[in-house]
This record gives structure tokens, C-alpha cells and sequence, in this order.
């Protein structure tokens, strides 16, 4: 600041200050020490076409551009004043250095704003970030096998419905998924208290499972659940405005809609891809026929090919289970067949259909060829029948033939026959 007095024609002193910028004064004098402005001074003096000039306060500039000497403290004084005085508030690095452009020049002035700004400890608790997020994306380990690893969740938001407790947890796990698909190798959900339980993990423990919790406040972890859960939530928003109702009642309909449908991820539907309807029956297929086949050429070694006509003679197997009534025979030493009935028709391959009398009416009258004998006829079978007189009462006299077994009661003292 320069002061100078002097006394008008009315004899009045006045006094005349002239302010100039401190700053100005400290760079003017900053340059004059600094060996690379002092030779960039020489060369503007010599160079009348020069980038570098002096200006009318003996400051040397560049494009018009104070130029700050690289190693003074006017450096850091310039980025205090242009981040954190009440006028600034903290700007961005790229905000700050197109400001400071306009006005001073100094080697390497782009970076030094850049880790000026960056090591700005208010600026690293208050600033949001805008760059990508950090950590590489690690994917769900791929399964070897259906429902080999699986991801839990639960929803939240919905009406509410009934209370399931953790024991009915644990119960629709064994009987949903353990009894269809077998124990999962891992399980990934997020730290929900039910999860993290000890029930919850003894349970597992018990299994052989291993459970794989997210991270703290990083749902991501478990984004697979997440997405599903919002694509099922309004399936089921769609199903009660179309058709209203309890959600309870169309969740099966959506689970189903949405395991039919094609998914991207896998290019089909995962009903598709869980039970490979076409692949795995066409493989079942020549899987039962292959063993089919070796079954019947084993069985078939030990089987002979029989067939009968309609209207043979054929005698019926009877089981000789003790203490068992069937076809009106009883015991170990009853008939083993019992016969012979004429066949009426032929059912299939094996089977075959018969004329019964009467007596064996409740039973089924069909029977596998391995239940029959063929009947061999003799004359000596045929029974000539006789004359029978009937009295007016329809009463007859029955003939005694032949005595085919006796009796005999013992008594102390006496045999009665």
C-alpha cells in the first residue's frame, strides 16, 4: 500500500492511498529468485513473439497466465484459497482447475490440483462417489448338479399372513426341498436374524451344508434372490388386480408361470432345464428299454413260450397257503390244481380268460399263463352219468358208492368207528 499527502489550493491536505494484492507482490518477488522464470524472463526479453511476457506490474506471465514459481509455498496457499475459503466450498478437482487456469500457470499445475483436492479429508467423508463401484464381480460358484447351491431369501411388505415360526422354517425346507432335490452343498443368504440363528445352523451343520452369509450392508451378495423376489412380487401385484383375492391363493400359479417361462441366462425355462423334459425322457426311454430288454433275455433263459387256444382244457394253479381258503381247497395237502375249465378268450400275451363254475364265482377270471396246466384228457375222466329216480317231494335215494375214509373215537375201555 503506497500513501502519499499533499496540500490543494485551498489548503486542505488530502492523502491518496494506493492498494495493490499482497499476492501480487509475493509472486513478482517469488519469480525473481526461481532460475526457471528467471530464464523464462531473459527469453521474453529477446523474444518478442514469446508465450512468457511481463506485464505492467514486472510480473511475469504465460498466455496472460501469472506464472508461480514450482517449488513456493504460493502453491499451496492458491489451492487453500481456491478449496476451502467460504467462497470455494470444496469444488471438484476438474471444477477447480478450470478456475484456477483462467488466472496462474505453473508446471504440472493439473496434477498437483488433482492430489491437492483428492487428499482433502473433508472431501473424503462428504463427497459422494461418482466412479465405478470398487471390487470385481465374483459370481455364485457355478453347481455341478441341480439344487447343488442354493440362495434364500425372504419377502417383506406383503399382507401379512400366517405366522411361521422357525420351526415351521426348517420343517417346509426338509419337506419341500431336501425330500424333492436332495441336501444342498451351500446355501447364500443375507444376515437375517433367522438365518444367522443357531437353530438355523445346527440345523445345516447337521446336514453337511455350508451356509454363506453377505456381507455387511451389501445386499449384492445375495443379488440373485433380490432380483427374482421383484420380478415374483409383481407377478403377484399383476394376479390381484387381474383377478383379486389373497396372494397366498396365486402363489403356486406364479411359481409355476415363472419356472414356464423361457429365461435368457439359461435360453430356456428352468422347469425345462430342472427336468429336460425332451432329452431326459428320450434317454430314460433307451435307458428302460436297454434294461428291459437284459431283463427279459435273462428271464427268458429260464421260461418257456407257451400258448393255448380258446376252447383248450387247461387245470388252474391253486397257492397252498396254509390256513388259506381258495377255490374251496384248504391246506398243505389240498390239490395243487384244480380243473379243468375251458378258456374262453385270450387276453393278451400271458393272460387268459375262463368259463368258472358257480363255486368260484368271486374269483377273477382271468390268470397268467404261468397259473396253468394243460389238460391231457382220458376216457378214463369222463363220468357216465346215471339215472336218478326222484320221488313226487323231489327227494332221491342216495347209493353208497365206496367208503373213502373212517373215523375212530377212542375211549378209556372202547373204539367207536
Amino acid at each position: 500500500m503506497n500513501v502519499h499527502l499533499f496540500v490543494s489550493s485551498d489548503n486542505v491536505l488530502v492523502a491518496e492511498l494506493k492498494a495493490k494484492p499482497l499476492l501480487i507482490h509475493q509472486i513478482r518477488e517469488s519469480q525473481k529468485v526461481d532460475d526457471e522464470l528467471v530464464a523464462k524472463r531473459a527469453e521474453c526479453v529477446l523474444n518478442v513473439e514469446s508465450e512468457f511476457q511481463i506485464d505492467h506490474d514486472d510480473c511475469l506471465r504465460f498466455r496472460s497466465r501469472l506464472c508461480i514459481p514450482r517449488n513456493s509455498e504460493l502453491i499451496s496457499m492458491i489451492l487453500n484459497e481456491a478449496h476451502s475459503s467460504r467462497m470455494s466450498i470444496h469444488p471438484g478437482s476438474t471444477k477447480m482447475y478450470n478456475d484456477l487456469k483462467c488466472r496462474f500457470w505453473w508446471s504440472g499445475m493439473k496434477r498437483d490440483i488433482f492430489d491437492f483436492v483428492s487428499k482433502c479429508l473433508i472431501c473424503q467423508q462428504v463427497k459422494a462417489e461418482h466412479q465405478v463401484p470398487s471390487g470385481l464381480l465374483q459370481p455364485i460358484m457355478r453347481p455341478e448338479w441341480k439344487w447343488d447351491r442354493v440362495t434364500m431369501d425372504f419377502v417383506s411388505g406383503l399382507p401379512l399372513s400366517s405366522n411361521y415360526s422357525l420351526d415351521k422354517l426348517a420343517e417346509l425346507y426338509v419337506s419341500q426341498i431336501v425330500r424333492l432335490h436332495g441336501v444342498p452343498i451351500s446355501i447364500v443368504s443375507d444376515r437375517d436374524p433367522r438365518f444367522t440363528s443357531r437353530f438355523w445352523k445346527k440345523l445345516q451343520e447337521a446336514l453337511g451344508t455350508k451356509l454363506h452369509f453377505s456381507t455387511a450392508f451389501h445386499p449384492q451378495t445375495d443379488g440373485q434372490s433380490e432380483r427374482i423376489i421383484q420380478i415374483l412380487e409383481d407377478m403377484l401385484s399383476c394376479y390381484i388386480l387381474e383377478f383379486s383375492g389373497s396372494w397366498e391363493r396365486y402363489l403356486p400359479l406364479v411359481e409355476f408361470a415363472y419356472n414356464n417361462s423361457f429365461q435368457s441366462s439359461i435360453k430356456m425355462a428352468p422347469y425345462e432345464d430342472l427336468y429336460d423334459a425332451e432329452q431326459k425322457v428320450k434317454v430314460i426311454r433307451e435307458s428302460l428299454k436297454a434294461a428291459s430288454d437284459r431283463q427279459k433275455s435273462y428271464a427268458n433263459l429260464k421260461r418257456k413260450d407257451i400258448k393255448y387256444q380258446v376252447g383248450d382244457k387247461v387245470f388252474l394253479k391253486v397257492s397252498p397257503w396254509k390256513k388259506v381258503l381258495r377255490f374251496g381247497r384248504k391246506g398243505k395237502l389240498s390239490p395243487r390244481f384244480i380243473g379243468p375249465y375251458e378258456i374262453s378268450e385270450r387276453i393278451g400275451p400271458v393272460a387268459y380268460g375262463f368259463i368258472l363254475p358257480p363255486e368260484l364265482e368271486k374269483i377273477h377270471n382271468v390268470f397268467h399263463v404261468s397259473m396253468l396246466r394243460h389238460y391231457r384228457s382220458d376216457p378214463s375222466h369222463i363220468i357216465n352219468p346215471s339215472e336218478v329216480e326222484i320221488q313226487s317231494d323231489l327227494s332221491y335215494e342216495e347209493e353208497l358208492i365206496r367208503i373213502l375214509a373212517r373215523e375212530v373215537k377212542e375211549l378209556r375201555h372202547k373204539r367207536f368207528r
